[in-house]
């Protein structure tokens, strides 16, 4: 495990950058030793295990934004990139979460906070252990997520997603963009996206915009 106090060239996904002032939010990746057949379990481990931290430390529950984000209503809370090397063995969860400073439009945990929360003797500690505390809180999860088996695990990513039965707007690397309904996702964590003549769609990659309710 690795943990940043800052960043200024975060790599995100689709190379997109994620800068985080000093000492607000948590930053860290984390390596674990898989075949490559299992490295993709490991983003939904990490992501369920961000959300009931969350939930555990400020007593607010974000949901998942397919495919990588975490998010409070419409506004980004963290997000999650998993680079995996086959050769060596091993996949590296990359998660970025706001905790204390987020640009603008996006959400942070401690505006988020519930007051129940804020009045507890762990909230009222210096805002600056508030990362640190949290990657403990998912440090345990994690442990309990991991002892999920496959079904489980599916299940669960799949309850905690806000883009299923949405619609959604999806921007594909090559250009492509499909608009659609938001209907499940496969055991691979695929979305499945129905275009407006009735065609679903399996999206491996893309950028999801959710769209208003028409």
């Amino acid at each position: 495990m690795l943990v940043a106090d800052y960043q200024t060239a975060g790599k995100g996904r689709l190379d997109r950058t994620w800068e985080a002032a000093r000492g607000a939010n948590l930053l860290c990746s984390l390596l674990f030793r898989c075949t490559i057949e299992d490295a993709p379990r490991y983003s939904r481990v990490v992501s369920l295990a961000a959300r009931a931290a969350c939930a555990s430390v400020a007593g607010v529950t974000p949901q998942l934004k397919w495919p990588n984000d975490l998010v409070l209503g419409d506004a980004k809370l963290g997000g999650l990139l998993a680079v995996a090397s086959p050769s060596d063995g091993f996949v590296v969860v990359g998660i970025g979460v706001n905790v204390g400073w987020a640009p603008d439009g996006a959400a942070t945990l401690q505006r988020g906070a519930s007051p129940a929360s804020l009045e507890s003797s762990a909230a009222s500690r210096e805002s600056t252990d508030a990362p640190l505390r949290l990657l403990s809180a998912m440090l345990n999860e994690i442990d309990h997520c991991m002892l999920l088996n496959d079904e489980q695990l599916h299940a669960q990513h799949r309850a905690a997603l806000s883009t299923l039965g949405r619609r959604v707007r999806v921007e594909q690397r090559r250009g492509d963009v499909l608009v659609g309904r938001a209907e499940d996702i496969d055991t691979s964590s695929r979305l499945q996206v129905r275009d407006d003549e009735g065609v679903t769609h399996v999206i491996d990659v893309g950028d999801v915009i959710h769209l208003r309710a028409e």
